[in-house]
């Protein structure tokens, strides 16, 4: 029972700090374009990230069933997977780089899984899933971004720029509240899968089932996190990447959040960080090469690549470290 504690409030841990770290994806555009100040902006998407949290578990189910067989979860391979994965968030948020909080819980329960069971314990069709996912959707993003932006400008051609901005600062506060939303949608759900999946590996509940009080546990841990805010990745993402203006937030917002709803509503966990950073990519592309910071771009390359592989080994490495003393 102490082991179960400790991982669920691992888990409303690693919500927390999802929260704080994944703030940036939704209010990133908003605050760098002035729609909204950093506090206002901060709270609507702390609120949001609670209802969008409380909206479906498909993403849940995926995380909790696609990654390993319940016979090879134990509550220590879950506290290793959540300890890897909160560690990893924690080293990217300091150096401000947008990483990929999903990518970090799965490597993370991989290099558990590992350390305890073997690389034959992982289960690879729901990975093969997973890792599809998340690696199709910045492709999708990068699409979105760059053709909805044509789109808007060639409406809009004969508009002045000064209206034009002016009109869409009002509508972004609106395709920020819509982002924000999508991102409750699609990350709160890794901690649910997660708890869910160690309340099964105990015995508590029956099937994989995600109950009400993890959901609003979830949730609420989501959303305090959110209101805590992540300036350092706002900075990254919404300053230092692509310079934008109001017409380009509410693009990058709302092609957005129609990839990560339409993902969540078929159960796929798609990255927001990877969403809404490639969908910024494509915005800028669409107005031209140079108005991308490859700079910055290579940093959080770097970060995407490194993530899945570097949570997974640090989980390898405490489950090693913690199992002699808390068992396996």
């Amino acid at each position: 029972m102490l082991m179960l504690v400790l991982v669920i409030f691992a888990a409303l841990a690693f919500d927390y700090i999802n929260g704080f770290h994944d703030t940036a994806n939704a209010i990133a555009t908003c605050v760098s374009t002035r729609a909204l100040s950093v506090k206002t902006a901060i709270f609507m998407a702390a609120i949001l990230n609670f209802a969008g949290a409380m909206v479906s578990t498909k993403v849940a189910a995926t995380i909790g069933k696609g990654i390993v067989d319940k016979d090879n979860v134990t509550q220590m391979v879950v506290l290793a997977g959540i300890l890897g994965a909160i560690i990893w968030d924690i080293i990217t948020w300091y150096y401000g780089l947008p990483s990929s909080s999903s990518h970090a819980i799965i490597g993370g329960i991989m290099g558990a899984v590992m350390a305890h069971a073997g690389i034959a314990a992982l289960h690879w069709a729901g990975l093969k899933k997973i890792i599809l996912a998340l690696i199709i959707s910045p492709i999708v993003g990068t699409l979105f971004g760059f053709f909805f932006m044509v789109v808007i400008f060639w409406v809009f051609r004969k508009s002045a720029p000064s209206g034009l901005n002016k009109n869409f600062r009002r509508l972004q506060v609106l395709s920020a509240a819509f982002m924000a939303f999508s991102h409750g949608t699609a990350d709160a759900q890794k901690s649910m899968g997660v708890i869910t999946m160690a309340l099964l590996s105990f015995g508590v509940i029956p099937v994989f089932d995600v109950p009400v009080w993890v959901k609003i546990a979830c949730a609420v841990a989501m959303g305090i996190g959110t209101a805590a805010g992540g300036w350092r990745i706002i900075k990254t993402v919404g300053h230092d990447f692509v310079k934008l203006q109001p017409v380009h937030g509410f693009c990058v917002e709302t092609a957005s959040a129609g990839v990560i709803l339409g993902a969540s509503s078929i159960g796929m966990p798609v990255s927001t960080t990877h969403v809404i950073t490639s969908t910024i990519l494509g915005v800028g592309l669409s107005k031209r090469i140079s108005a991308v910071n490859w700079t910055v771009a290579q940093r959080i390359l770097i970060a995407w690549v490194l993530t899945i592989p570097a949570s997974a080994l640090v989980a390898f490495a405490a489950y090693l470290l913690m199992s002699p003393f808390l068992g396996k």
